[in-house]
């Protein structure tokens, strides 16, 4: 049953079902944690201005360009908008063959641990396949999920969950 999950998603799951038992709550629980949302078809009208990242000075990586990409609402589709992005990232890693990069995957605050570690984490794999598709090895690019642990803005406006909302490329 979990032979498909991340290990931390698994490892989270499996401590969850321990610490609740077997209930129909939990099969509930487990149901939604492996209905993943469907990749949105469109950007959500929800009146908030999507955050666009600007490029991080001082950092390795390309010098003028963003080293996060945001996402929508309970969606794990890379915005059209940061195609560029995704591309100069590509660009650099391939003028840098020694280097390699992990993508932290976010969620905002919403929702449940072990759902917001698989959709963090699905968030950092779909930017790691746009990566591949752009000529870069996947063996060089590590995809990791911090869930809402670790949030850029702690309020809880839409605007701030928007900012949470992140894949943050991290050189090694």
């Amino acid at each position: 049953m979990f032979k498909h999950l991340p290990l931390s998603v698994a490892a989270a799951l499996a401590l969850s079902l321990t610490a609740c038992g077997t209930s129909s709550t939990t099969a509930k629980r487990e149901e939604h944690i492996y209905a993943m949302p469907k990749p949105a078809q469109a950007p959500a009208q929800s009146g908030v201005a999507p955050v666009v990242a600007t490029a991080q000075p001082g950092k390795k990586g390309p010098a003028d360009t963003a080293h996060i990409v945001y996402f929508d609402f309970d969606s794990y589709t890379v915005r059209p908008a940061d195609r560029p992005v995704l591309e100069s990232h590509a660009r650099w890693m391939r003028s840098n063959p020694g280097q390699s990069l992990t993508l932290q995957g976010h969620t905002d605050a919403r929702g449940g641990i072990e759902y917001n570690l698989a959709l963090g984490q699905k968030r950092a794999e779909s930017v790691r396949s746009s990566l591949q598709t752009l000529g870069i090895d996947p063996a060089r690019v590590e995809a990791v999920s911090y869930g809402k642990e670790r949030l850029a803005d702690t309020g809880t406006s839409e605007e701030a969950h928007q900012r949470n909302r992140r894949v943050e490329f991290e050189y090694r």
